[in-house]
């Protein structure tokens, strides 16, 4: 059942995410499938998510929609009939996209077809061959290395067929149709951090921009990773190119650790912009990336000739934390707490770029605070502080700079300026400077 967003508290929203994290985890998703279907229909419990099939065979830039794979089974048996690799206890023990077997081999040709990680002997490893048929097992190496000689009996109850790439789509009107624009991916089986916490955010985020009129319209894609977003790129690129003014790739979000952040290829968007300023000021120990360091579907936003102003806000990054793509990317490391501090961070970048203004000061010279109420009656040290942030913002109010400029110039976090940008406009004090909304340029440069 939907939450009710009229009441919904999502500033303590880690438990719900969670109950949704779970809930989809043990599903066994792939780039194409029942399992991303399934994925998307449990999701649309949650948001009015609109899902896409696009046909096996669309051409799609440079690439094609492959066939659908479905697998019900799959195992490794011993001699004596006891499956000792099972599907069914863990979808990560099977290939991604293996084709179908049933076959005796032995255990020197079944080691052709087996993964395993030497320096993680605990770990199951993820491994997919979605564009060359092959067959495979993954298993942790300590188990590998214990397999005694003999006969096995391999099965995988696979399918490859004709069928559909599915992905889910929610556009959310705003006052303008300006875009701001929120992907995630949902083609990975059980992994926590890498695959599910991106969707489970992106699901809150989608309910929290719901809650209130929005000056932005706002795009959410649910896509599998590369072809999931290549397709939608393919049937939407003109109008994404024309609308959006900042965009967020939301993937490994829901861990305890630091902070990080992979910004555009051109590194100086207003998405760049608003999530430096969020993390410098909220996070300063965020861990800073290069485009250089790419590696999910910030790789087809912000191509050549895309050049979409996509970055990606996350918690520990893609490959670089030892548990990724393994079975060790669990229930267990991604937390609430996680999940409610990757929500914020992402949160805290759309309510900058809601509140992002150019501002214009009415005065010239200092304007006299007293008189307008704005100059308290008895002198504290934050009431100091209070009067400094306001003489600082009209000082650099000068029909140039928008908030995130000031913010960056005067070294005060925006949560701390909204209120003074409200009271000083209250006293006519400020205004916003006219901007020609049709531009796309003037868009981006912060109005």
């Amino acid at each position: 059942m939907p939450i009710d967003i009229t009441s919904f508290d999502f500033t303590a929203c880690g438990e719900e995410m969670y109950r949704l994290l779970a809930e989809l985890f043990p599903l066994c998703r792939s780039i194409t499938g029942d399992g991303v279907r399934e994925t998307l229909r449990i999701i649309q419990g949650q948001i009015p998510l609109r899902l896409v099939e696009v046909p096996t065979g669309t051409q799609v830039f440079d690439w094609t929609v492959p066939r659908e794979w479905a697998i019900r089974d799959a195992h490794i048996s011993d001699s004596n009939g006891k499956r000792i690799v099972d599907f069914r206890s863990n979808n990560l023990h099977v290939v991604g996209y293996s084709v179908p077997v049933d076959r005796t081999i032995s255990l020197a040709e079944l080691q052709n077809h087996l993964y395993s990680l030497e320096t993680m002997p605990d770990a199951i490893p993820y491994v997919t061959s979605y564009y060359q048929e092959r067959w495979g097992f993954c298993l942790t190496h300590r188990q590998r290395s214990g397999l005694p000689d003999g006969e096995y009996r391999v099965f995988i109850d696979s399918e490859l067929k004709d069928g559909h790439l599915t992905y889910g789509e929610l556009i959310i009107p705003g006052e303008t149709d300006r875009e701001i624009f929120l992907s995630t991916y949902v083609c990975h089986p059980s992994m926590a951090n890498n695959e599910l916490s991106g969707p489970v955010v992106a699901t809150m985020l989608a309910r929290w921009i719901m809650s209130r009129p929005r000056r932005f319209t706002y795009r959410i894609v649910f896509v599998p990773e590369t072809i999931g977003s290549l397709t939608y790129l393919s049937r939407n690129l003109d109008r994404m190119k024309e609308s959006i003014v900042a965009g967020f790739n939301l993937t490994c979000i829901g861990d305890d650790r630091a902070y990080s952040f992979l910004p555009s290829r051109s590194g100086s968007t207003l998405a760049d912009r608003a999530a430096l300023n969020i993390l410098g000021h909220k996070h300063p120990d965020f861990i800073r990336y290069s485009f250089l360091d790419r590696g999910s579907d910030e790789r087809q936003y912000c191509s050549p000739g895309v050049d979409l102003p996509v970055v990606s806000v996350m918690r520990s990054k893609y490959r670089e934390y030892p548990e990724y793509h393994t079975s060790l990317d669990n229930l267990d490391l991604v937390t609430p707490a996680g999940l409610q501090g990757g929500f914020s961070a992402v949160r805290d970048c759309l309510e900058l770029l809601e509140n992002n203004r150019v501002y214009r000061t009415t005065c010239l010279g200092e304007p006299q605070l007293g008189r307008r109420g704005l100059f308290p009656t008895v002198g504290t040290r934050d009431s100091h502080s209070q009067v400094a942030d306001m003489l600082n913002v009209l000082a650099y109010a000068d029909g140039t700079n928008d908030l995130i400029d000031i913010s960056n110039t005067i070294q005060a976090p925006v949560g701390r300026l909204y209120p003074i940008i409200g009271k000083l406009a209250a006293a006519g004090l400020l205004v916003e400077q006219a901007a020609d909304l049709s531009s796309r340029d003037v868009v981006e440069a912060g109005v």
